[in-house]
């Protein structure tokens, strides 16, 4: 599938999750607040679904008794629930006060901001004049965007446009482009953009009604990961658990990007499902691997598409000054360029840093070795809690400060990930026995908004009456909805583009033998069944 055919069915797919209640724009009757989004009645059963899937996967349903296939031994799983607003020291810390942070870069004659590492662009030259020609767009959106930018850079009519050389393929502007040649996206003139410069992500607020300098500055977390690591001596001291073990958690985090994009992949609003696993520095490469592994194979045995789905390791010119080895699942979403994909969940081998920054302060990497940062009078530069995050084996005899494996995942970009492997497009007859073309949506029977729909035929002869008692059978053991109105094709119809599995058809069989006709999404396929076997023949296909 080439990348405007990808296109179009990326605004298919916006066009679908609008039109039937999954995403909204946040405050859209005000004009919308850019970054931000809302999940309609579908789309918050689809979220709901998926951070159940990975709650019950990863926490209440894990086996602390058992060895996991590919662990090196047993462990134990809980969870947590932190608050947004933390300490401000917490982030002082842990680095995000002075290191989260992406470079932006402004236009003086447009006064548009843009991030400087999302810029790219081509050299391009018409009778002499040379200009390096600058997008921030992706994919074929941006080779139409710098043909028309280069027209305007160099004052042609678009007649003219084929006279335009262009002498190299799509590079980044950070890739040592003169900013004084660099027509930027939105100007008229080269030489408009300024030099980049750091924009701290974290969203600031103040503590308090008489909060007013730097001292009363809080933050609107940014990650979800801290509050484990700052609890980590409380689960200990109450939770019984032992090294291995892991903590669980979902929530919201927020960064304020300086430019959101791409429907909901890159929002100032989010949610992570993450887990923080304590283990033995000794074992905690083979721990890396174990949830890395585990991480992959939960994406795929949801549903996504493994020809979709890319695990990459990272290289060391990559790797984070704390990261001992990390890996993305990465998804190629339809908005990408080809070959090109966008990280869903990353698995992070973080060995002892976040642990000894909470006990200790700061800390920088240093001829190889991380050391805590210290000002000029050689004080630490943020100083640690002073609390012992050490853990004392007692099998071993030995105390050390656990290494910890994280994989994070993003549950707004997983339901974007779902959403988009999931649309599909046939044809099927109408009920004038015409090909009309049918939009679905094949999830996982798990993530399902709706697992079945229950249609009596018609809304007479008693089929109502029936279809309702069917319906108050089913719903205390899933979530199902009951729709008499329209033709029984437009509520297939309806179903279909809500992803529902399976539909129950009341009609004048059901009367006779007191049977149902249940309907296949994916295949179309339609069976007779007792009415009697409904609610465990269902129980059975979602379990």
């Amino acid at each position: 599938m080439n990348h405007q055919n990808d296109q179009q069915r990326m605004d298919k797919i916006v066009s679908l999750a609008k039109r039937r209640g999954f995403i909204f724009q946040s405050s859209e009757i005000y004009g919308g607040l850019n970054g931000f989004w809302d999940y309609g009645p579908l789309g918050v059963a689809l979220k709901r679904n998926l951070k159940d899937a990975w709650w019950k996967d990863m926490l209440e349903g894990h086996d602390e008794l058992s060895v996991p296939s590919g662990a090196p031994s047993a462990f134990e799983m809980v969870g947590l629930d932190c608050t947004i607003i933390m300490h401000p020291q917490v982030w002082k810390c842990s680095g995000h006060f002075d290191l989260f942070h992406d470079w932006m870069i402004d236009c003086r004659e447009t006064k548009k901001r843009y991030r400087y590492d999302h810029l790219q662009g081509r050299w391009a030259s018409f009778r002499g004049k040379k200009l390096f020609v600058v997008t921030d767009q992706s994919g074929d959106e941006a080779l139409a965007h710098l043909q028309t930018r280069a027209q305007k850079g160099f004052g042609l009519r678009a007649k003219q446009a084929g006279d335009i050389v262009w002498e190299n393929d799509m590079i980044s502007l950070a890739n040592n482009v003169s900013l004084d040649d660099a027509l930027g996206p939105d100007a008229s003139e080269p030489g408009t953009l300024t030099q980049p410069r750091e924009f701290n992500l974290m969203f600031e607020t103040k503590i308090g009604a008489l909060a007013s300098d730097d001292d009363d500055r809080a933050f609107l977390r940014p990650e979800t990961a801290q509050g484990i690591f700052v609890n980590f001596k409380n689960v200990l001291d109450t939770s019984r658990v032992k090294v291995p073990f892991g903590i669980g958690q979902i929530g919201k985090s927020f960064r304020n990007e300086i430019t959101p994009r791409n429907f909901t992949f890159r929002s100032r609003e989010f949610e992570q499902m993450e887990i923080e696993f304590f283990c033995c520095p000794s074992d905690s490469g083979d721990w890396y691997r174990y949830w890395r592994d585990r991480r992959w194979q939960w994406y795929l045995d949801l549903g996504l598409t493994e020809g979709r789905l890319q695990l990459r390791e990272h290289g060391t010119d990559e790797l984070s000054h704390y990261s001992v080895g990390t890996a993305d699942i990465e998804y190629a979403f339809p908005f990408l360029a080809e070959g090109e994909f966008g990280e869903l969940e990353g698995i992070a081998h973080r060995g002892d840093f976040d642990l000894r920054s909470h006990m200790e302060g700061k800390l920088i990497r240093q001829d190889g070795q991380l050391v805590v940062e210290t000002d000029s009078t050689g004080k630490p530069t943020h100083r640690g809690s002073g609390k012992d995050l050490s853990y004392f084996d007692d099998v071993k005899r030995e105390r050390f400060v656990p290494h910890v494996i994280e994989p994070s995942a993003g549950a707004d970009r997983a339901v974007l990930a779902f959403l988009c492997d999931a649309y599909h497009e046939d044809s099927v007859p109408d009920d004038g026995g015409n090909a009309r073309k049918r939009t679905f949506l094949k999830l996982h029977p798990r993530l399902a908004p709706i697992k079945a729909a229950i249609l009596p035929l018609v809304k007479k002869d008693g089929m109502p009456e029936v279809a309702i008692e069917l319906y108050k059978e089913l719903k205390p053991h899933m979530t199902c909805m009951y729709d008499e109105k329209s033709s029984v094709g437009r509520r297939y119809a309806r179903q279909d583009e809500a992803g529902t599995p399976w539909c129950l058809t009341v009609d004048g069989q059901t009367l006779k033998d007191k049977t149902v006709t249940l309907r296949d999404r994916d295949s179309l396929s339609q069976e007779r069944v007792p009415i009697d076997d409904v609610v465990s023949l269902l129980k059975e296909r979602l379990s």
